[in-house]
């Protein structure tokens, strides 16, 4: 059979701000260096080819940052028309460069991931399997756990409640916020919760609000309790003092997700500065790059547990030759007709091609601004 070259004809991007029905805090919040999160700026990439297939993707950005992407995108995208989409590696270049003035990591890789993702979307739905089986899957299902139920805004109570109910779901696992200007209240939120849910997997995330001494006397005083990890326990860009926490502590340190590009999450598994890397996608600009970041972790024997977005990162996690984990959050399911399935601990890989997700009514609905390049 002889391969038929194909052309992408058209891009649509689409702007979503996604609003969250409680505003969310986390130890950023509380040190006064962000406000409470009330939306996820959404941005989505509808591709069509001269064939007749098409695909999905998306970027976002908490706080700050959606309309700065969507206007970068609009302004790469035309650089793809006429090319055959089946060539990403190659369109990943092209848009890389028709923005590179702007930098080649952080914004300007975030808004051209929305069109990577579409693109492996497109691809993998032509060959008619699910993104995890086109890139070479390891697993059928992924260890997950809960993200969602665990922020500081939430009383002890409340995290409580919720970590019973993310169980009950077939959640596997369950991480909550740490980080609090108390750390002793820190202390008994994570002690109380590891008493109500037992030898379940329990990680902690302190979105890098202590400084160095705070996170090894912190460390210390939850090496006891049996955690999966100890998230960002530093500043992102901490690679030295992440190295040493990773050195000295029994429980191991994760991080990774704030990188935007596959050259900074380099330091960090060259400094074996964390155990357990958490990449994302989206961030560091699609899939294109996070394979690659998949190959220097298995190398370096790390652990991988990707960032958000489990809507994409299921099929990614489950492609890594180890076992892996992948967060759940229930926060994008408005955004989309289908939802993932959790069972005895573990996300399913849904047998629908590509990535299996389709824009909801209601995500149609919510779209602030939308362009069709052709």
């Amino acid at each position: 059979m002889t391969y038929r070259a194909d052309a992408l004809t058209s891009i649509t991007l689409s702007q979503i701000p996604l609003p969250l029905s409680v505003p969310i805090s986390d130890a950023k919040v509380f040190t006064g260096r962000q406000k409470p999160m009330t939306e996820v700026a959404m941005l989505f990439a509808e591709v069509e080819t001269a064939e007749g297939h098409s695909g999905i993707g998306f970027s976002y950005s908490k706080r700050a940052g959606g309309p700065a992407q969507y206007a970068h995108a609009k302004e790469i995208a035309t650089a793809a028309l006429g090319e055959d989409p089946n060539d990403i590696a190659k369109l990943y270049t092209k848009l890389l460069w028709a923005g590179a003035s702007v930098g080649r990591s952080g914004l300007a890789t975030q808004a051209l991931a929305a069109l990577d993702i579409a693109l492996y979307d497109l691809k993998a739905k032509r060959a008619g399997l699910p993104l995890a089986k086109f890139l070479g899957s390891h697993r059928d299902s992924v260890r997950t756990y809960n993200t969602s139920g665990g922020f500081l805004n939430a009383s002890l109570a409340e995290v409580k409640d919720r970590a019973s109910q993310s169980l009950a779901e077939g959640i596997g696992g369950i991480k909550i916020k740490v980080g609090l200007p108390d750390s002793s209240e820190d202390i008994r939120r994570v002690t109380a919760v590891r008493d109500h849910i037992g030898d379940a997997p329990l990680m902690v995330d302190a979105n890098q609000q202590w400084d160095r001494a705070t996170a090894l006397r912190m460390g210390r005083a939850f090496d006891d309790l049996g955690l999966v990890w100890i998230e960002e326990p530093l500043d992102a860009y901490d690679v030295e003092g992440h190295a040493r926490l990773t050195r000295t502590l029994d429980t191991p340190i994760a991080t990774g997700e704030m990188l935007a590009s596959v050259a900074e999450h380099g330091a960090l598994i060259d400094a074996r500065a964390c155990d357990v890397l958490q990449p994302d996608a989206p961030r560091v600009g699609g899939i294109t790059q996070f394979m690659r970041l998949l190959t220097l972790a298995d190398e370096a024997a790390l652990d991988i547990a990707p960032h958000f977005a489990m809507e994409i990162h299921l099929h990614l996690a489950a492609c890594y030759p180890r076992e892996t984990w992948v967060e759940h959050f229930d926060w994008l399911d408005p955004l989309f007709n289908e939802k993932l399935e959790t069972k005895d601990g573990r996300m399913l890989v849904p047998d629908r091609p590509g990535l299996g997700i389709t824009l909801s009514d209601q995500a149609r609905a919510w779209t602030t601004e939308s362009v069709t390049i052709s």
